[in-house]
């Protein structure tokens, strides 16, 4: 079997209807292999609260679960990734 080249990618997630949180934890929970951190900071003056992912993983796998995140009722979420997919290599080339 191939393994797929994985990339590091961040998704940002936020949710305005409470109703959905348990589905987007479930919905994580099947994801967890993939995610390397996690960050929430709820808003409860404005309603809000936004979740902050890093992933390491296929770029189908980041798609599928941006995609899925982004159904949830009250949930929106969008994917960003390195415009490289070799970010080590070009940056030993060029000094920061």
């Amino acid at each position: 079997m191939e393994t797929q080249e994985t990339r590091i990618a961040a998704i940002a997630i936020l949710v305005e209807l409470q109703e959905s949180v348990d589905t987007l934890n479930a919905l994580l929970h099947d994801y967890a292999p993939f995610i390397r951190g996690r960050m929430g900071i709820p808003d409860h003056e404005k309603g809000i609260s936004v979740i902050c992912l890093v992933l390491d993983a296929p770029m189908d796998i980041i798609n599928a679960l941006c995609g899925k995140l982004g159904r949830l009722p009250g949930v929106s979420a969008k994917a960003v990734t390195p415009k490289s997919t070799n970010t080590k290599k070009e940056n030993e080339r060029k000094p920061i």
